[in-house]
């Protein structure tokens, strides 16, 4: 792997999806194949294509959640490449501990854990002290308009925008030199969103990777550096 400082930090080569309905003879729903792209430093790669292309699918194989038939999605991690596709189930961890990071429109979390300590989690989990993980933490959710006094409460019972900004703290505290967007704004008012957008333009200042998926047509404008057409690797069927 290069250590050039313009070296892609993803690579996505020859990857193909498919599903198998086994409650309906095993039928086969091919949804992409022959995919390739990379990602530099500084980057925002905005997926493009209309709903049901294989966006969202193509977002879960590069986090490592789907399996795929073929092809190699590398991601640089402690400065060498590591294949997602057969990384061990240890590997991705590390490689989601530290490298890349995934904003979802939902989140998953432990349901009673506060949300100071919710946003605190991934900068204990890579060494930062506690006063410096909390202090970084607070900042987060302050300028993400998150009330004080919701720190010290779980966000299960918050609104989805609430929710929203939990999700996006904890991504954005901890700077992944990667990071994957899918709809991260999509329960925000107007202000919150230019937060956010904020949040993503100094992230790739910074020299971070990103992947994304944006249906507002603004904020897609606001940060993408390029768009890739998910469409033309639609597969056969």
């Amino acid at each position: 792997m290069s250590n050039d400082a313009t070296a892609p930090l993803i690579r996505v080569e020859g990857l193909a999806k498919r599903f198998t309905l086994h409650q309906h003879d095993a039928a086969r729903i091919n949804v992409f194949e022959g995919l390739d792209f990379e990602v530099r430093p500084g980057e925002c790669v905005v997926l493009a294509g209309p709903s049901g292309v294989g966006k969202s699918t193509l977002m879960r194989c590069l986090y490592g959640n789907y399996l795929v038939d073929c092809g190699h999605v590398l991601v640089r991690h402690d400065g060498r490449e590591v294949d997602l596709v057969s990384a061990t189930p240890q590997q991705i961890l590390g490689v989601r501990r530290r490298s890349l990071g995934y904003v979802s429109q939902f989140l998953r979390v432990i349901p009673r854990v506060p949300t100071l300590q919710l946003v605190m989690e991934p900068l204990l989990e890579n060494g930062v002290a506690a006063d410096e993980a909390e202090c970084r933490a607070r900042d987060m959710l302050g300028a993400l308009n998150l009330p004080e006094e919701h720190w010290g409460l779980p966000p299960a019972t918050f609104s989805g925008g609430e929710q929203q900004r939990v999700n996006i703290a904890r991504s954005f505290v901890r700077r992944y030199p990667i990071l994957l967007l899918d709809e991260p704004t999509a329960s925000l008012d107007a202000g919150n969103r230019e937060i956010v957008v904020r949040l993503i333009r100094e992230a790739l200042a910074e020299g971070a990777a990103m992947v994304g998926i944006f249906h507002d047509e603004d904020v897609r404008n606001a940060v993408a550096t390029r768009t890739f057409e998910v469409a033309q690797y639609r597969a056969a069927a």
